[in-house]
C-alpha cells in the first residue's frame, strides 16, 4: 500500500511538471509573439505616447507631452510620428482644449528640437532647458489664442515648465532603460525609482476609466507592485507602493489613501515573497483589507478587494519570460546573478578562445622552425664543390678547352675522385691523383689548394648552418611549449567558468548542519585531486576551526582528503575568518639545507631553491656558479631565478634547462656557466625526475642501502645547444634524498672513488631528519680538512614521507555527497 501511494504521488508531481513546463513553454511563446508585433507595429510608443498624452496633474496640469516628445526626439527618433500621433489622440480623448495644447506643444517641441540641432552635443545636458522654454511658450501661447491670461494662468505655466524641467530628467533616465538598456548591467536605485516614475505617470492617464467601481488605476497599479514585489523583496515593493502612490494621489486627489494602501501592501507582499506568487498575492489581498478596515473605508471594501483580485488574475497570467527580463536588471535577485555569471561566461569563452588563437598561431611557428630544408644530393653538392673550384682556375685556364669541352668526362671523373677523397679523408696528401690529369694539367698544385681551400669553406659553412639550425629547433621546442603552456591556461580559464552554485550551496548546507556560520562559500575548482575552495565564516577566535571541523566535513562529502592550504583571520577587523582549502597530496616533503661559503666567507657561490610548482609538484635545485665570490653567485642565482619562473609557467624540465642554457650562453661573451642539479618530485605518485647538467651525483637514502643517481652532461652556458639526460626514480616513503654541490663531493682530494666514499658517508647516517643530515654532512667534510672550507658547499636534504591528516573525517547521517561535474576537454 505503501508503495502504491508513493506511485501516485510521482505519477502527480510528474504530470504536474509536465503540465507547469508547457504552461511555461507555451506563455514564453505567446510572449516572443506579442514582443515581435509590439516592435513591428510600434504598439510601445503608441500606447506610452497615448497616456501621457492625456494624463493630467491636479486636474489642470499636462507636464508629460513636451518632455516625452523632446527626449523620444533625441533618444528613438524612429519611433517619434507613432508616439506624435499617439500624443495628439490621447489629448484628443480628454478633451479640446487638452487637444489644442497638445499640438501647441508638439509643433513648438519639433521646431525647438531642429533649433537645437545647429549646436550639436553628445550628452542630454541641455534638452531639460530646452523643454523648460518649450513648455513656457507653448502653454503660455494657448492662454493667449484662448484669451486666459492672468496672474493665476502665469504661475500655473511656470510651475508646469518646472514640473517638465523635472520630468525630463526622470524621462532620460527610465526611457534609456526601456529602448537602450544594457544586457548584464545592474539598475541603480535611482534609476529603479525613474523607471517606476515612468510607469506610475503612464497610469494617470488611465484616471477615470471606471467599469463597475472598479477604478483601472488601481488595479494597474497593484499588478505594478505585485510585479516588483515578486522580483525585488519587501525593499522593492515597499518604494513602488510610495512613489506610485504619490502620482496617483497627485493625479487624483481624491485618492489619497493610495499611498498608505500601496506602500504597506507592497511591503508585505516583498515580504511574503518566498511563498512565490501566491505568497505575493496573499501579501497584497492582506494589507488591502487590513487598511479598507481600519482606514475606516468599509463600504469600498468589497470594490478593494475586486481589484486586488483583477491584479492577480493579471499577475499570475503574466508570462515567466517577462519578469524574468525585468528581474535581470535588478540587483540582489537570482536572474541577475545568472545573467552577469552568464555575461562572466561568455567573456571566459571569449578570452579562452582568443588564447587558443595564440596558442595555435605559435604551434604553427613551432612548425615552420622545424621544418628543415631537405639534405642535398652527393651528386648535386660534389657538382657545386667542382664548380666553384674550376671557378678559380679552370675558368682562366688557356687549356680549357680541350679539358672541358674536348675531354670532359675524362676531366670531370678525375676532378671528382680527387673531390670525393677530400670529402672522406680530409687532405689530399697521400692520395694518388690521375696520371692523365697530371700529365694534361698546366696548374696541378693551384687546383689541389683550391680543392683543400674550397673544402675547409665548406666544413666552416656547415658547422654554421648546422648551428642554426640546432638555434631553430630550440626555438620551434620553445614556441611548442610556450604554445603548451597557453593552451592549458585557456582550459583552466574554461574550467573555472563552470557553474558550481548548486555545490556552493550543498556545502553550505553542511556546514550550517554542524552548527556554522558560513558568509560565503566560493568553489574555483572541483576536479579530483585539484580541489581548490574558499570559505569565509566568522572567527572562531584561535579554536581553529578551518582544520577541525571544515576540512574533515569536506573530506567525507567530496571523498578525497581536504586540507587549509592557507587561511586569514581578520577577528579585529570584520570579525570574518577566511580559509583556502585544497587537495591533500599523497605524499610530502620535509626538507633541510646546510652551507657554507669559502674560506668561511659571507657569500657562496653556490645557490639553492626549493619551489611550490603549484601542480602537484615539488622542484628542487642546487647550481654551482663558475669560481667563487658574488659573480658565481649572482650566475647561479640567476640560473635558478630563470629555472623556477619556466617551471612555474608551465614548461618541463627539459626545455626549461635547454632555455636557461641558451640565454646564459648568448647573455654574455665572456667564459660564464652554472651546474644545475633539479629533482622534481610528483606528491601525487613520489615519482622524481632527476635533471644533471655538470652536476655532481645525488643520493638516495633507502633504509641501510644507499643508491647513487648519476648523468653526464656538460654545465649551461658552455654549448649553445645541450643534450639533456633525464633520470626517473620512484622514491617510497621513508626515502631520504641528498642532493650536494661539488664543494661536498670532491672534498677528499686524496680519495679516487669519491662516490664510494660519498654512500659509505651517507650510510653511516644514524639520523633520518633531512636538517640533521645536512647539518652532520657539512660538519664531517669541514672536518675532514681539518676545519679549512677549501670550495663552496652546499648540501640539501629532503625526506618522503605519507601524508597523514591531522584530523579524521567527520561522518554526519544523511550528509548528502558533493557531485562532481563532468569536465569535457
Amino acid at each position: 500500500m505503501l508503495n502504491k501511494h508513493h506511485v501516485i504521488s510521482d505519477n502527480t508531481q510528474m504530470w504536474s511538471e509536465r503540465i507547469a513546463s508547457q504552461w511555461a513553454r507555451t506563455t514564453g511563446a505567446w510572449g516572443e509573439r506579442a514582443a515581435e508585433l509590439a516592435k513591428k507595429y510600434r504598439l510601445l510608443p503608441l500606447a506610452m505616447g497615448f497616456l501621457l498624452g492625456r494624463a493630467l496633474i491636479l486636474e489642470e496640469l499636462s507636464p508629460f507631452i513636451v518632455p516625452y516628445f523632446i527626449v523620444m526626439y533625441f533618444l528613438k527618433r524612429d519611433h517619434l510620428p507613432a508616439g506624435a500621433v499617439a500624443l495628439i489622440a490621447g489629448a484628443a480623448t480628454h478633451s479640446i482644449p487638452l487637444l489644442l495644447k497638445a499640438v501647441l506643444s508638439v509643433v513648438l517641441s519639433l521646431l525647438a528640437c531642429r533649433m537645437a540641432e545647429r549646436f550639436p552635443r553628445k550628452d542630454f545636458s541641455i534638452t531639460p532647458f530646452i523643454v523648460l522654454a518649450t513648455v513656457f511658450v507653448s502653454h503660455l501661447l494657448f492662454y493667449v489664442l484662448t484669451n486666459q491670461v492672468s496672474t493665476y494662468s502665469l504661475v500655473m505655466v511656470m510651475i508646469e515648465a518646472i514640473l517638465s524641467f523635472v520630468l525630463t530628467l526622470i524621462f532620460i533616465q527610465s526611457l534609456s532603460i526601456v529602448h537602450l538598456a544594457k544586457p548584464f548591467e545592474p539598475l541603480k536605485n535611482e534609476e529603479i525609482v525613474c523607471l517606476v516614475i515612468l510607469l506610475a505617470s503612464l497610469m494617470t492617464g488611465t484616471v477615470g476609466w471606471v467599469v463597475q467601481g472598479i477604478s483601472m488605476e488601481h488595479v494597474l497599479s497593484r499588478y505594478l507592485l505585485l510585479l516588483f514585489a515578486f522580483i525585488g523583496g519587501g525593499t522593492v515593493g515597499a518604494a513602488v507602493g510610495v512613489v506610485t502612490g504619490l502620482i496617483l494621489s497627485l493625479a487624483d486627489v481624491g485618492a489619497l489613501q493610495q499611498i498608505n494602501l500601496l506602500a504597506f501592501s507592497g511591503l508585505l507582499a516583498g515580504l511574503l515573497k518566498e511563498g512565490g506568487k501566491a505568497g505575493v498575492s496573499a501579501g497584497l489581498v492582506i494589507g488591502t483589507a487590513i487598511l479598507a478596515i481600519y482606514g475606516g473605508a468599509e463600504a469600498t471594501l468589497y470594490l478593494s478587494l475586486l481589484e486586488s483580485a483583477l491584479a492577480i488574475f493579471l499577475f499570475v497570467l503574466t508570462p515567466a519570460a517577462v519578469w524574468k527580463k525585468v528581474s535581470r536588471f535588478i540587483p540582489g535577485t537570482a536572474e541577475h546573478q545568472q545573467s552577469h555569471q552568464e555575461y562572466m561566461r561568455r567573456v571566459r569563452d571569449m578570452t579562452a578562445g582568443k588564447i587558443l588563437q595564440f596558442s595555435e598561431l605559435f604551434t604553427q611557428l613551432s612548425r615552420s622552425f622545424a621544418q628543415t630544408s631537405a639534405p642535398q644530393w652527393q651528386d648535386e653538392q660534389v657538382d657545386l664543390f667542382l664548380s666553384r673550384v674550376t671557378e678559380s682556375t679552370c675558368q682562366k685556364c688557356w687549356k680549357k678547352e680541350q679539358c672541358w669541352e674536348r675531354e670532359t668526362q675524362t676531366t670531370y671523373e678525375a676532378m671528382r675522385s680527387m673531390a670525393e677523397a677530400m670529402f672522406e679523408q680530409g687532405t689530399l696528401h697521400g692520395v694518388p691523383m690521375s696520371k692523365e690529369w697530371e700529365r694534361k694539367c698546366v696548374k696541378t698544385d693551384k687546383v689541389l689548394e683550391m680543392i683543400e681551400n674550397e673544402y675547409r669553406r665548406h666544413q666552416t659553412y656547415s658547422q654554421l648552418k648546422k648551428q642554426v639550425q640546432e638555434s631553430r629547433k630550440l626555438v620551434a621546442d620553445q614556441l611548442s611549449g610556450v604554445s603548451r603552456v597557453m593552451m592549458d591556461f585557456a582550459m583552466q580559464i574554461q574550467r573555472e567558468g563552470m557553474e558550481l552554485s548548486f555545490q556552493e550551496k550543498q556545502v553550505s548546507r553542511a556546514l550550517e548542519g554542524l552548527g556554522l556560520s558560513v558568509r560565503r562559500v566560493d568553489i574555483h575548482n572541483l576536479e579530483e585531486g585539484k580541489v581548490d575552495i574558499e570559505i569565509s565564516q566568522p572567527t572562531c577566535y584561535g579554536r581553529d576551526e578551518c582544520a577541525k571541523i571544515v576540512a574533515p566535513m569536506l573530506t567525507e562529502i567530496l571523498g578525497e582528503t581536504i586540507v587549509v592550504k592557507e587561511r586569514q583571520c581578520e577577528a579585529y577587523r570584520d570579525g570574518y575568518c577566511k580559509m583556502c582549502l585544497t587537495s591533500a597530496k599523497a605524499f610530502e616533503v620535509d626538507i633541510g639545507v646546510a652551507g657554507a661559503a669559502k674560506g668561511g666567507k659571507l657569500l657562496s657561490g653556490d645557490s639553492f631553491k626549493t619551489m611550490d610548482l603549484g601542480n602537484g609538484k615539488v622542484a628542487l635545485a642546487i647550481s654551482d656558479g663558475m669560481g667563487n665570490g658574488e659573480r658565481a653567485y649572482l650566475e647561479s642565482q640567476s640560473a635558478l631565478d630563470m629555472l623556477a619562473q619556466l617551471l612555474q609557467s608551465g614548461l618541463d624540465e627539459t626545455l626549461a634547462i635547454k632555455t636557461v642554457n641558451s640565454v646564459l650562453a648568448l647573455r654574455s661573451t665572456d667564459e660564464m656557466f652554472a651546474t644545475v642539479d633539479l629533482a622534481l618530485i610528483d606528491l601525487q605518485t613520489a615519482n622524481t625526475r632527476f635533471v644533471k647538467i655538470g652536476s655532481t651525483p645525488s643520493f638516495i637514502k633507502r633504509g641501510k642501502d644507499v643508491l647513487t643517481i648519476t648523468a653526464n652532461n656538460l654545465p649551461v652556458g658552455i654549448l649553445e645547444d645541450i643534450e639533456v639526460d633525464v633520470v626517473s626514480r620512484n622514491l617510497r616513503p621513508g626515502d631520504l634524498l641528498i642532493m650536494m654541490s661539488d664543494g661536498i663531493y670532491e672534498a677528499p682530494r686524496h680519495i679516487e672513488n669519491r662516490q664510494l666514499w660519498m654512500k659509505r658517508l651517507i650510510g653511516e647516517l644514524e639520523t633520518d631528519d633531512p636538517q640533521e643530515v645536512a647539518d652532520l654532512l657539512l660538519e664531517k667534510v669541514i672536518r675532514h680538512h681539518c676545519g679549512d672550507i677549501l670550495d663552496d658547499m652546499t648540501v640539501l636534504a629532503a625526506r618522503i614521507d605519507r601524508f597523514v591528516p591531522q584530523w579524521s573525517a567527520i561522518q554526519v547521517q544523511g550528509m548528502e555527497k558533493v557531485e562532481r561535474p563532468r569536465i569535457v576537454s
